[in-house]
């Protein structure tokens, strides 16, 4: 591990939480830093609390690798489900029952990876509207379950993809939606048996593109973050994993490969993610 990156370990595992108190756990600490700790039981399984190509001009080529990961990492919207769209319609509805359906001022991408509290929050901040930020949750979060299950967004290939990556090592998902949210889409075809550990950003102090999200997915997996794989879609979710010190891929199913190109490796298919982690085609 390099210098630079072990100094943002340290400095991101000083912060993790848990139901909002430091971690003092000396085994994933020291494991967090390549030390050796005590052993410890049995990790917490949900949480609550072709040759490879290059990616367009600017950005890094996709990284062929030979690591063996311990675990894997699975954002959600936007890479288990195409929900981007759709969460914006909900945020849409809502926003034009309320009156502002032209003058919201939200843009949409620049909230890609993060929590509907922020995206709400930053909105009541500017227009101060009479609807609470409980209200414009519930009624936001109601409209995009409705959606879900209208048009099931399940990404092609997704689900074969994550039963072969299981047979590997366990999975988890650490997604900026909330738990209704998350408990929905994974009632889906049954993903929820693929995932031994479930974290949202209700479960951490602080959302992507701090580390805290995945730190916390570390720790409930008992696997040391240098030794996780993260599967992203946004640029606040690739800073997040990076900041985390985990290897993290970027796939652009919703924003351009020059967008995501801090990530370790850019693919554009399920197809490249596979042949990337497991060298099958």
């Amino acid at each position: 591990m390099t210098a630079f990156r072990r100094a943002h370990l340290d400095t991101a595992t000083s912060g993790i939480t848990r139901s909002g108190a430091p971690v003092s756990d000396p085994a994933f600490i020291g494991r967090c830093r390549g030390r050796a700790g005590p052993e410890v039981g049995a990790p917490v399984v949900v949480s609550r609390c072709a040759p490879f190509r290059q990616t367009q001009e600017g950005s890094s080529p996709m990284k062929p690798t030979t690591t063996k990961y311990e675990a894997f990492i699975f954002d959600m919207d936007g890479v288990v489900v195409d929900s981007e769209p759709l969460h914006e319609r909900a945020f849409r509805e809502v926003l034009g029952e309320i009156g502002y359906g032209r003058t919201h001022g939200i843009d949409f991408p620049a909230y890609y990876g993060k929590s509907d509290v922020v995206v709400w929050r930053d909105f009541i901040a500017r227009h101060r509207p009479a609807q609470s930020l409980e209200e414009l949750l519930a009624r936001k979060e109601k409209k995009f379950g409705a959606l879900l299950q209208q048009e099931e967004p399940i990404f092609s290939g997704l689900p074969e993809l994550l039963a072969k990556l299981s047979a590997r090592g366990p999975l988890a998902l650490a997604s900026g939606s909330r738990h209704p949210t998350i408990n929905a889409v994974l009632a889906l075809r049954g993903l929820r048996r693929f995932f031994r550990v479930i974290v949202s950003s209700e479960d951490v102090t602080h959302g992507k593109p701090a580390p805290d999200i995945f730190l916390r997915t570390a720790e409930l997996l008992n696997v040391a973050p240098n030794e996780c794989c993260v599967i992203e879609d946004s640029a606040s979710g690739v800073e997040a994993a990076l900041a985390a010190g985990m290897t993290v891929i970027a796939i652009t199913n919703s924003l351009p490969a020059e967008k995501l190109s801090r990530a370790t490796s850019v693919v554009e298919t399920y197809e490249e993610l596979e042949q990337l982690l497991l060298g099958s085609r």
